[in-house]
């Protein structure tokens, strides 16, 4: 009789760890995000931007360095994009299928753009930069695709970063919009054991 109370108490001991490390580990919300990004954008046409994005630009789950910060007019400052650490010579991506738009330089710097296939009229356009383009201006380019190299200088961050931007015509926004949640969430995902499952054969 006291060993069933035990493995009983054990049992409902487990089912509270697990809940509680469940809880702990959910992903953690958009404010993770440094301050001034935003993950809501109503400049989009019908309220949002589409979350066509499938890879990042770089890396896996690079730092933000820098977030989205809207200007309050057009010739306000503020801040077009978002900048992502990035060491110099690694691969930038396509974060979605599209066309280059346009690869070479602008004011010194390597910039490629590429509009967005099935974003609407005018579509949605990405732009990086300092970056060595790979492709060339008509370019069909997939997700991931690389379409250049980060380079090593030219960037107004004080650490090597790629600035990625977002634009619906001549309007600026949010590029993190274009990725889902799981894109933005921080840290692997983890599997948690099944406590008193039998082990696998």
């Amino acid at each position: 009789m006291r060993t069933s109370r035990w493995v009983g108490a054990g049992t409902r001991l487990a089912l509270l760890v697990i809940l509680a490390v469940a809880v702990l580990w959910a992903p953690p919300p958009p404010s993770w995000l440094p301050t001034g990004t935003r993950t809501a954008d109503p400049a989009g046409a019908d309220g949002a931007t589409p979350a066509v994005g499938r890879v990042w630009p770089v890396g896996v789950r690079p730092r933000v360095l820098r977030g989205w910060e809207p200007p309050a007019t057009v010739y306000a400052r503020g801040h077009r994009g978002v900048d992502l650490a990035a060491a110099p010579g690694a691969p930038v991506r396509a974060v979605a299928a599209g066309r280059v738009r346009f690869a070479g330089r602008v004011a010194g710097r390597g910039v490629v753009s590429v509009e967005l296939a099935g974003t609407g009229d005018p579509p949605l356009r990405t732009t990086y930069e300092p970056v060595r383009a790979s492709v060339t201006e008509g370019d069909e380019v997939t997700a991931g695709e690389v379409i250049g190299a980060v380079e090593p200088t030219g960037s107004h961050c004080t650490v090597p970063c790629v600035h990625w931007g977002l634009l619906k015509a001549d309007t600026y926004l949010d590029p993190l919009t274009l990725l889902p949640p799981w894109l933005l969430r921080r840290g692997p995902s983890r599997l948690l054991p099944v406590l008193g499952a039998p082990a696998p054969a």
